[in-house]
């Protein structure tokens, strides 16, 4: 693709991001689904250690599934939602202003944003859920799979705390109280493993 066709495309999405506000929703998603990622998968590990599945295999098979169903949920739902939503704010704007706007700029940017939104609804989760299950792909080098679970979880923490401190930039909260707050998601999800086992 040749550079002024890229720098086209890009004026146009920066465009069409002023008309309907692509990037904000975007982002929004991208935070709540990679948070919805992380703990599920957060949830399914720690199930897996609790268990006491010794098999690397089955908890990276077990784990890009749930990851891909997630990825696809997100992606389906979003786009299903976000199309009718946005279908029916157009067909208001087209009564108020008697005007047809299909085919119009705006129209394009209802479209584009949909198809955004989706993407970055189905993909966040499942970015975040396979960041999570990576120590699982170096069992043979850790020797031992609790090393793997004690990792992936740290990397769950640390997703859930970045991810508070990303929320808090965008909302103009502090950036460490925001961390913090997410990283506590976590903590929930690790007492709550840990007494659903001892049961």
């Amino acid at each position: 693709m040749q550079v002024p066709l890229l720098y086209e495309t890009w004026q146009k999405l920066l465009r069409y991001d002023q008309m309907v506000g692509i990037g904000k929703i975007a982002r929004r998603y991208f935070v709540v689904n990679a948070f919805d990622g992380t703990l599920t998968v957060m949830g399914l590990i720690l199930g897996s250690w609790l268990a006491g599945v010794q098999d690397a295999a089955v908890v990276l098979k077990t784990g890009y599934s749930t990851a891909l169903a997630i990825g696809v949920s997100g992606m389906w739902g979003a786009y299903m939602t976000e199309a009718a939503e946005r279908r029916d704010d157009l067909i208001q704007l087209s009564r108020q202003t008697l005007t047809d706007l299909r085919d119009t700029d705006h129209w394009r940017a209802t479209r584009t944003a949909t198809i955004i939104v989706a993407v970055v609804n189905g993909l966040s989760p499942s970015l975040a859920a396979s960041f999570v299950l990576i120590p699982f792909f170096f069992v043979y080098l850790l020797e031992e799979i609790s090393w793997c679970y004690c990792m992936a979880t740290l990397l769950a923490f640390t997703s859930l705390f970045v991810l508070g401190v990303l929320l808090g930039r965008v909302s103009g909260e502090k950036h460490l109280l925001s961390g913090i707050k997410m990283l506590a998601a976590g903590v929930v999800i690790a007492a709550l493993s840990y007494l659903i086992g001892r049961i």
